[in-house]
């Protein structure tokens, strides 16, 4: 089964991806209501890092998603799916509102690595595009294994840029919380 026969077999039974991109929301709002003020607490935060990567992945990837398709395989804005394409980053965004009107992002544990994840998604969806518009893709001196190895240090190096990145605030907010 491919990608497109996956997401075909969604759109034909959008109920299942209706149910969850409405529950996770409503969920964040119970937890508002319940919660409100205490979100910052043990129990609230864990449930707010298991809605936030619920939520993330989806809608990180549908994003993505809908960068390839638009950028690069030049489809139009009217052939786009509603319930793959669409409604992950709406219940991102509506739960992520929610959950922010109770909570720091900071607090939330694991929160930093999806920004990290995005950031590098980012980044390569970029460097994809600017090799795609200028045509660098024949490389014809160089064998493939050269190529390959090159594309692997250069994601390494982009990794190490993110994590050096990432640790540096977060140090200084611990050194900041210590000195308190």
């Amino acid at each position: 089964m491919t990608l497109g026969e996956f997401f075909a077999e969604l759109a034909k039974n959008p109920e299942i991806l209706i149910f969850f991109f409405v529950v996770c929301p409503l969920t964040a709002l119970l937890a508002l209501w319940l919660g409100r003020g205490e979100g910052h607490i043990s129990p609230w935060k864990y449930l707010y890092s298991f809605l936030v990567y619920l939520v993330c992945i989806p809608g990180i990837f549908a994003v993505t998603l809908n960068i390839y398709l638009f950028l690069f395989e030049r489809q139009s804005i009217f052939d786009a799916d509603l319930y793959t394409q669409i409604l992950p980053i709406i219940c991102m965004i509506a739960t992520l509102m929610l959950i922010r009107k109770n909570v720091s992002f900071e607090e939330i544990p694991g929160f930093g690595k999806l920004g990290a994840l995005m950031l590098i998604i980012g980044i390569l969806l970029i460097m994809m595009w600017f090799a795609d518009r200028t045509h660098v893709i024949a490389i014809s001196f160089i064998p493939f294994w050269q190529v390959f190895v090159g594309f692997f240090v250069l994601l390494g190096l982009i990794m190490l840029a993110t994590r050096h990145l990432f640790s540096t605030g977060s140090s200084s907010e611990i050194s900041q919380a210590d000195d308190r």
